[in-house]
């Protein structure tokens, strides 16, 4: 029996289109135990114990674990799910490397670290969540010519998440449809310049210019019409007292980071969904420095 747990990402970060990803502390958690044949699968959400049925062809982790290796044992896969599905919280990404995590250690773990973020990375098509989900922090992910590149930092757990999550789902398919096939100079020049300020905060543990190193023109604005009082809902958070907002991934779940005022700011964003007919929730979380753990 291997078990181990998998951590929520969001991607983004406002500025950061496709590129930058961070780990939170809200987990999916994972048994893999042999069985004698087949694959079976038992998900439950971790609060309420409701199962989760999925067919076979919407299952990552089970179609990575059909195409990793051949293997004549079967797998019975337990899972404690926290990360919302389709919310933009990296839910697709923890099943990928739940399937490989789990395959491999089942294996006498033939592959490395290395080699099972690059098959995680095919798979998912880019690695802003995949590689926090593995290894924790803040996280630069850029694909190159020849392989990807990242670079992680560390970040100060003084730094609070307020997540909000509308209870409606978006594909991530629908939403990169809406997005122009091209952009200006000055939206180009706009956005790197935030990027490298967001780094900056988070490599220094100033949250003095969230607020700013946080403006997009890239995505944001042309998935705002998919989310009902999008920017009512970031002006009130920043009224409470955040430090920066932004959707999460590509939404629907909206990300804001604060040290105070936490429960009035998620509460305030709650209350503006619900105004435009959004049920939602939110939870107070941290950064997560670890990543995937196996216990």
């Amino acid at each position: 029996m291997y078990k181990f747990r998998i951590p929520a990402t969001s991607a983004n970060l406002g500025p950061g289109f496709d590129c930058l990803g961070i780990a939170l502390k809200l987990y999916n958690y994972y048994t893999f135990s042999k069985i004698d044949r087949g694959i079976k699968f038992d998900f439950k959400e971790s609060i309420s114990g409701k199962q989760i049925k999925l067919s076979h062809d919407k299952n990552l982790t089970y179609k990575v674990i059909k195409n990793t290796f051949d293997i004549d044992f079967g797998i019975e896969v337990r899972a404690k799910i926290s990360i919302p599905i389709a919310r933009g919280l990296g839910s697709s990404a923890a099943a990928i490397i739940a399937g490989l995590v789990g395959i491999n250690l089942m294996m006498g773990q033939p592959l490395t670290k290395k080699e099972m973020l690059n098959k995680a990375i095919e798979i998912e098509g880019h690695p802003d969540n995949i590689i926090p989900a593995f290894q924790g922090g803040y996280n630069i992910n850029m694909i190159t010519d020849e392989s990807w590149v990242n670079k992680k930092i560390n970040i100060d757990t003084d730094l609070k998440i307020i997540l909000v999550i509308p209870e409606f789902e978006i594909s991530t398919k629908k939403l990169r449809e809406v997005l122009p096939e091209k952009i200006s100079y000055e939206d180009a020049i706009y956005n790197h310049s935030r990027t490298a300020l967001l780094t900056s905060c988070f490599y220094e543990g100033n949250w003095d210019y969230l607020y700013t190193a946080m403006k997009d023109r890239l995505h944001q604005d042309y998935r705002a019409k998919f989310i009902p009082g999008f920017h009512k809902i970031i002006k009130s958070a920043y009224n409470e007292g955040a430090k920066g907002v932004a959707l999460s991934g590509s939404g629907p779940t909206l990300i804001a980071f604060a040290n105070k005022n936490c429960d009035k700011i998620g509460k305030k964003m709650v209350n503006i969904f619900n105004e435009h007919g959004i049920k939602s929730n939110y939870i107070i979380t941290e950064p997560d420095n670890k990543g995937t753990k196996i216990y």
